[in-house]
């Protein structure tokens, strides 16, 4: 089963943070994972705030992330897009949103410690 990692789940798997369960670590390790350019653009807005510490420019943080752990790289579409338009209102959050889309349009679970996710009918790996 291929994985979509929300921001949070990624930011905790590279930074070996204790607050990702265990169960999401083992998953992680044991799957091919996805990060959306959605989450990308999250932590790229989120460091220009000064609310998000990256120990390198962002670009480089982020290749040099997705290539050690042997991630992907999944871009927004238009059809991606267009799901959002379609879905409820659960979560006001647009980054949320589109993960959501593209891991119900894509057929993924998602990491994420965020239960707003099962509302949409999306896989919750946590």
């Amino acid at each position: 089963m291929t994985l979509l990692l929300d921001t949070q789940a990624f930011l905790w798997w590279v930074g070996d943070d204790p607050r990702l369960s265990s169960r999401a670590r083992r998953a992680i390790a044991g799957s091919p994972c996805l990060l959306s350019v959605a989450s990308c653009w999250e932590m790229a807005i989120k460091a220009s705030l000064g609310k998000l510490e990256i120990p390198r420019p962002i670009e480089r943080f982020l290749q040099e992330q997705i290539e050690v752990n042997g991630f992907s790289l999944l871009p927004a579409s238009l059809e991606h897009v267009a799901d959002v338009a379609e879905l409820p209102f659960h979560h006001r959050d647009p980054f949320d949103r589109l993960l959501a889309a593209q891991a119900r349009h894509e057929e993924l679970a998602i990491v994420s410690s965020d239960p707003v996710f099962r509302k949409y009918g999306v896989k919750r790996v946590w």
